[in-house]
């Protein structure tokens, strides 16, 4: 049995049914707020962000506005898509469910890392009854922001056995390299092909999880 690290956003949550309308709605107060200039957002642009930390998206994204202004916007962001969450918006992939619970009775220890904040994390967790399949969750802000590979380094002495990384961005796959760890990139969600290449199987399907994962603990 592993354990099986998986990320959240991208990865399990089908992000963009809450995220593109909240970021769409941000850049039209910053443009309305003359900090921007209006323009058209395409879902690729939009899906990009998806995956980085909040702090590290806007510092990218807009290095140009004040510090105080790209903090207004990121709460702006989040405050919007938690209340589409909450307004019901919002959903894991079409069998997320079905995937998490095998993965469960096969008797692995699923483990949640993200780069969110704490609050997106525990809403996650009530909206979706996440404690049904895992077992620990570890987010990027209760670890002042630092990369996920350095996050897992931080907590893996706490569990014994083999690990695999399951996600759908280089943060996920980097998380795998950077200590020895095997990896299933996820191509169904936001990240390219590029990002993925170096996953140990890239799978095109969430329902394509289970077979991956037994690859590769019999491997």
């Amino acid at each position: 049995m592993a354990n099986l690290v998986f990320d959240y956003d991208g990865t399990l949550h089908n992000s963009m049914l809450t995220y593109a309308l909240a970021f769409r709605d941000t850049m039209k107060w910053l443009s309305d707020s003359g900090y921007i200039a209006d323009r058209e957002y395409s879902d690729k642009e939009i899906s990009y962000w998806l995956g980085f930390n909040s702090t590290d998206m806007w510092g990218n994204f807009h290095p140009e506005l004040d510090i105080t202004i790209r903090e207004a916007a990121r709460k702006k962001l989040g405050e919007n898509m938690a209340h589409r969450l909450d307004s019901g918006e919002g959903a894991l992939y079409t069998g997320a469910e079905e995937m998490l619970t095998a993965m469960k009775n096969a008797g692995h220890t699923l483990i949640f890392l993200s780069n969110c904040r704490v609050p997106y994390m525990q809403r996650a967790k009530r909206l979706f009854r996440l404690e049904r399949w895992f077992d620990y969750f570890y987010c990027c802000e209760d670890y002042d922001f630092i990369p996920k590979y350095e996050i897992f380094r931080r907590f893996a002495p706490d569990h014994k056995g083999e690990y695999i990384i399951i996600g759908d961005r280089f943060h996920d796959i980097e998380t795998a390299a950077q200590n020895g760890l095997r990896s299933i990139g996820c191509a169904y969600g936001y990240g390219s092909r590029e990002e993925l290449s170096k996953a140990d199987i890239i799978v095109e399907s969430i329902t394509d999880i289970p077979n991956a994962v037994e690859k590769l603990t019999n491997a």
